[in-house]
């Protein structure tokens, strides 16, 4: 690797420049896993700085988590039978029932992957 300087003043500095980041919103399950590595785990959090590997850990994390979510929203309803023909004869009853689906995927998805 090749470095090169650039003269200002009476010192020579390095070019040195950071890698492209990715720009994508690394959204609620990636803010609350880089909270826990930070704190939990503050040699990983380091050295995934060092890396330039957090960002993408943390968009792929929060990407995995949504859609887990929704995979598991998706089959306790089923097994509840949380079905069409409520939602249609009880909207509110549906919506219980899906919220409750969704908080305990969600319990779930933030312990078995964002707090892992």
């Amino acid at each position: 690797m090749d470095i090169t300087y650039t003269k200002h003043g009476d010192y020579y500095y390095p070019d040195l420049a950071l890698p492209p980041q990715p720009t994508e919103d690394i959204g609620r399950f990636g803010r609350m896993r880089k909270r826990f590595i930070k704190n939990h785990q503050p040699d990983t959090f380091a050295l995934m700085l060092m890396e330039n590997t957090l960002m993408q850990h943390l968009i792929d994390i929060d990407r995995e988590a949504n859609e887990q979510i929704d995979f598991i929203t998706f089959q306790l309803a089923q097994a509840e039978g949380v079905t069409e023909e409520i939602k249609a004869r009880d909207q509110l009853e549906w919506i219980r029932r899906m919220n409750s689906c969704r908080a305990r995927a969600e319990e779930l998805v933030i312990r078995e992957i964002v707090l892992e």
